[in-house]
């Protein structure tokens, strides 16, 4: 079996340890660990574990690679090259190290990797980043192959000093043991030997039959400081000498400071100094709350700009009536012959732009100074963080330090370095540590959004099965490389992203053509969790809802028709509808809707199951989800991520939408862009398919397959069809404020089945 996939797997080169070491330096020597902790190692022990730079240096252990430590006095940690905002990706990782070095995760310890592309840059994104679910995939093969050489290494270590056969030799948990003879000798008692062997030009990973740790659902790493609050994320920094800022932005898109008046600021007690950028102002204190009341004695006049008066009905105008060309991303058969014939079906569907909303708000500690620079964030991107500081301040990134840390939420706001620029233009009028904390309404109201997208779907029915004979999916919306690379993106080059999640759909349909026409706008964007799937998915699986309906078929049996040649889907899909009793009947006013997907190299089904109250209140009730994403490093992890992805994309379809009114967000906090409480969520069941195939990713595949479930079954209770989100209560309403309800897309297709 194949997986069809943006990446496939033969797109995911691998990281050889020699590869690593003509980049990033050998072994250095200098310290001796002071405790044994095992699990995260915060930053200070980081560095005195040599994990604060890729070749370990001042550390006098074990370095075979960017990845491990091994130090003579029994400590052996771990550099995970990923972010660790709350995924699990930290214990995922260093599971797949552990698996191969053949010692237990009690036995070790973990640290967040250091900026260095060379030593942490992932396959798949050609970056040292966290996103789009390709942590596992990109990381799956060059872990396990920095495990096994570094136990290797210490094998023939072994073997060597006994004058035996490394074949006559096996590890396990930090200790050589020579089978013939029953001798043993531990890692730590090889260190000083190890470090100086030859790499071995290849060596033998493990058969999946023989792992000790993958696949089973291991207690996550992190865990222990979480709970007893030791562990330090970046709005815990605190350095010798930190002021902390406090700061005020032009409310519109665009503005700038034109004036300020500080008198009454700079008698505040506690304030020491008041700072202005461009758009910004910031007020410093000896602590925060000093800081604050400074700045609301502050009088601002700003310069709106050009986007004084943006609203969301200027910005739904430009994605209506963009007359930018359509770049063609993929042709499948004859589309434009086979849509001249057959049963017509079309439908719009629009989706707002989001807000990030992670529980952290954006926070940076920065301290530059002539020479040199450190920053204290939580990020996404390492490296970017670390260049665009040094752009800045005009110094050669190896002199700018960026101390990572836990991210206390991410969902792709910290891909975004725009909060960083504005650190490191702060601090170029400092000479102090300067601790810059966002409030929660400024988080929300300045966020990189995800962008809003128009799309319109058309597809022809074969008139005596009534499958979909062709597909046409053509999406209107704005690109986030232009941001993200910060340069502009060519026009006329396509955007893979914005295609994601539709291109490569699971079901058979003979012809098909996917277009994209791009349209930008004032409004800055960013990745969101979900990426380009996010929206697709919901589009796709809403239609094909839709056509099953025009068929007068059951939702679940139309898909099923549609995957005779994908049993990967064809088997999440039956396990879902099967754990959710499916065919079982509902009270009326309940109803079940599914959604299925083949993304992030892996595929899922979601079954969601609702009720509509009198007045349009939807209440969840029960969540059924079936995962195929290979093999399952820890189902834990697993289960864990398709539940907090499934509520996220629940939240945004219920609840989120960020709207402009004279140039300023109206959303601010959690009471006008609200989460799914506690109290709301339902009995949620996750099943895993679990298969030797290459492992896919996580993160956002349950909040890929939410959204569509959720209308869907809306649908099935009410019998409205809901083409746009958040989802509009006022059109649910039996009784009460009830709107018009759309127009249902089956309709020509129940017309023509009636004149037969």
């Amino acid at each position: 079996m194949r997986s069809v996939d943006v990446f496939s797997d033969d797109e995911i080169p691998e990281l050889s340890r020699r590869r690593f070491l003509t980049g990033a330096a050998a072994l250095v020597v200098g310290f001796a660990f002071a405790r044994h902790a095992h699990a995260m190692v915060p930053p200070n022990i980081a560095r005195a574990a040599g994990a604060s730079d890729a070749s370990a240096s001042g550390f006098d252990g074990f370095v075979p690679d960017g990845f491990i430590r091994i130090s003579a006095d029994g400590r052996i940690v771990l550099v995970v090259p990923s972010a660790e905002m709350g995924q699990g990706i930290a214990t995922t990782e260093a599971m797949l190290l552990a698996e191969e070095l053949e010692v237990g995760l009690d036995q070790i310890e973990v640290a967040l990797a250091p900026p260095d592309l060379k030593a942490y840059g992932q396959s798949i994104l050609k970056n040292q980043m966290t996103g789009g679910s390709t942590s596992v995939r990109a990381f799956y093969n060059p872990l396990r192959k920095a495990g096994a050489t570094a136990r290797s290494i210490l094998v023939n270590t072994a073997a060597q000093s006994w004058g035996v056969s490394p074949e006559e030799c096996k590890a396990t948990r930090a200790v050589v043991r020579h089978n013939p003879t029953g001798r043993t000798v531990s890692y730590f008692d090889l260190v000083d030997t190890a470090r100086n062997q030859a790499v071995p030009p290849d060596v033998k990973l493990k058969d999946p039959k023989d792992f000790a740790l993958i696949g089973k659902p291991l207690k996550r790493v992190d865990t222990p400081e979480k709970v007893t609050g030791a562990a330090k994320f970046g709005i815990d920094v605190a350095v010798e000498g930190m002021k902390y800022a406090a700061i005020l932005m032009c409310p519109t898109i665009g503005g700038s400071v034109r004036t300020i008046n500080a008198a009454a600021t700079k008698s505040s007690p506690g304030v020491v100094d008041v700072l202005k950028i461009g758009d910004a102002v910031a007020v410093v204190g000896d602590n925060y709350w000093a800081a604050k009341k400074g700045l609301d004695l502050l009088q601002v006049e700003w310069d709106e700009g050009p986007y004084g008066s943006l609203s969301s009905d200027d910005l739904w105008h430009q994605l209506e009536s963009s007359k930018t060309e359509a770049i063609v991303a993929k042709i499948v058969g004859s589309p434009d012959e086979d849509l001249a014939s057959g049963i017509t079906l079309q439908a719009t569907y629009k989706l707002p732009f989001l807000a990030h909303a992670a529980l952290e708000p954006i926070n940076t500690t920065i301290h530059a100074r002539e020479d040199s620079c450190d920053v204290w964030v939580s990020t996404q991107v390492p490296v970017d963080a670390q260049t665009v500081v040094a752009e800045i301040l005009g110094l050669p990134p190896e002199k700018v330090a960026v101390h990572t840390h836990l991210i206390g939420g991410g969902f792709g706001r910290r891909l975004a370095v725009d909060t960083i620029q504005q650190a490191a233009r702060f601090a170029k009028l400092a000479d102090y540590p300067l601790k810059i904390i966002w409030t929660r309404e400024q988080d929300i109201q300045h966020d990189r959004f995800r962008p809003a997208y128009l799309d319109r779907v058309t597809a022809t029915l074969t008139p005596d099965t009534l499958l979909p004979k062709t597909f046409h999916h053509h999406t209107t919306g704005a690109t986030v490389l232009q941001y993200f690379t910060r340069k502009p993106y060519p026009e006329g080059q396509l955007d893979q992203d914005l295609v994601a999640g539709s291109v490569n759909m699971p079901y058979a349909i003979p012809s098909g053509k996917w277009e994209w026409t791009r349209q930008d706008s004032a409004v800055a964007v960013n990745w969101w969790r979900g990426v380009g799937e996010g929206h697709n998915v919901f589009v796709v699986e809403s239609f094909i809802d839709e056509l099953a309906l025009a068929a007068g078929a059951d939702p679940v049996e139309y898909r099923r028709a549609l995957l005779k040649d994908n049993p990967r889907a064809l088997a999440v899909l039956r396990k879902a509808a099967e754990a959710s009793s499916w065919h079982t009947k509902l009270p009326s006013g309940q109803g079940r809707g599914i959604s299925l997907h083949q993304c992030f190299g892996s595929f899922a089904a979601l079954v969601c199951e609702v009720s509509v109250s009198d007045y349009g209140d939807v209440s969840i009730k029960r969540l059924t989800a079936a995962v195929d994403c290979g093999i399952s490093i820890n189902p834990d992890s697993i289960v864990a991520q398709m539940q907090g992805g499934v509520l996220f994309g629940l939240s945004a379809a219920l609840y989120n939408g960020i709207t402009f009114k004279d140039g300023r967000v109206r959303q601010s906090n959690f009471h006008d862009y609200r989460q799914l409480r506690l109290n709301e969520v339902p009995p949620f069941d996750v099943y895993l398919i679990s298969n030797d195939e290459a492992p896919g990713g996580m993160g956002e595949v349950g909040t890929v397959s939410a959204p569509a479930a959720l209308t869907n079954a809306i649908y099935a209770a009410t019998g409205v069809r809901l083409r746009s989100l958040p989802i509009e209560r006022s059109l649910l309403a039996r009784k009460g404020n009830r709107k018009q309800v759309p127009e249902v897309v089956a309709s020509s297709a129940s017309v023509w089945r009636e004149s037969r």
